[in-house]
């Protein structure tokens, strides 16, 4: 079969998937602007927490034992990757453009403003 009958053959697959992909794709857009907006907004309130309580450890109010905050907080930051994974697979779960919306939320994540 050549001509015009193979190529529709050949692209009628992708044509039902393109819905699925765009709004796919969209919407992992949309999730990666909104995870973006979140993760700098955590980052201004916790370098804002540092300053705080270096002012006050300057201003000799408190005592803060570093090496200790280190060894508390080592486990929290080994666990990101597999709360990143989680955090995917929950977004991901039963949706039939789960690769669209990755592509999307990575490009989301990496748009600048």
């Amino acid at each position: 079969m050549t001509g015009p009958a193979a190529l529709a053959a050949l692209t009628a697959p992708v044509q039902a998937a393109l819905p699925d992909l765009s709004l796919g794709g969209v919407l992992g857009v949309a999730c990666g602007l909104a995870l973006r907006a979140a993760g700098g907004t955590l980052l201004i309130s916790l370098g804002l927490l540092f300053i705080a309580v270096q002012l006050l450890a300057w201003a000799g109010i408190v005592t803060v034992d570093w090496p200790r905050l280190g060894a508390l907080s080592g486990p929290w930051l080994r666990a990101v990757p597999e709360l990143w994974q989680g955090l995917l697979r929950v977004l991901t779960d039963r949706l039939p453009f789960a690769g669209a919306f990755g592509a999307g939320l990575l490009l989301g994540l990496r748009l600048r403003r």
